[in-house]
C-alpha cells in the first residue's frame, strides 16, 4: 500500500467547495437571470444548455483532469491530488468518474460518508473505500 502524507480533512472540503460552489453558484445565477425574463421558452433553453455545460465541466474537471494528474481544480488550489491506493498514481478516467457516482455513498445515511475522513485512519470516504483512492499532499 503506498505511504503518502495524507491530505487534511479542511483541504478535502475546501476543494470539493471549489469544484462544485464555484460551478453550481454560476448556474444559479445563469438560471435566476433566466427566470427574470418571465419567457418560459428562454427558460427552458437556458436551463437545459446550462445542466449540459454542468455535465460537461464536471466530466473534465472530475474525470479527465483529476483521473490524468490527480488533481480537478479545487484539488489543485488546496495542494492535494487523488492518488490509487495501491501505487500513488492517478486514478485514470474511468476511475475517477466511478468515484463521482460511488460518492452517492457517502450520503447513507445522515452523510455519515463525508464525515468518515475525521476518524479514518486512511482519511477516506466511503467513496474512496470502494475505489481504493486515497486523497494526498500534492508534490510540490
Amino acid at each position: 500500500m503506498y505511504g503518502p502524507e495524507l491530505a487534511t480533512y479542511g483541504q478535502r472540503v475546501g476543494g470539493f467547495l471549489i469544484d462544485v460552489g464555484i460551478p453550481t453558484g454560476l448556474l444559479v445565477a445563469v438560471l435566476i437571470a433566466a427566470l427574470a425574463t418571465r419567457d418560459l421558452t428562454m427558460i427552458l433553453v437556458v436551463y437545459g444548455l446550462s445542466a449540459a455545460m454542468l455535465g460537461a465541466f464536471v466530466l473534465w474537471n472530475s474525470g479527465y483532469c483529476q483521473g490524468r494528474s490527480g488533481q480537478s481544480i479545487g484539488k489543485r488550489a488546496l495542494g492535494v491530488r487523488l492518488v490509487t491506493a495501491e501505487t500513488g498514481q492517478p486514478v485514470g478516467f474511468g476511475r475517477a468518474v466511478g468515484r463521482q457516482f460511488a460518492h452517492l455513498l457517502d450520503g447513507i445515511p445522515f452523510s455519515l460518508g463525508y464525515l468518515w475522513p475525521l476518524w479514518d485512519e486512511q482519511r477516506q470516504t466511503f467513496a474512496d473505500k470502494v475505489c481504493s483512492t486515497l486523497v494526498v499532499q500534492a508534490d510540490m
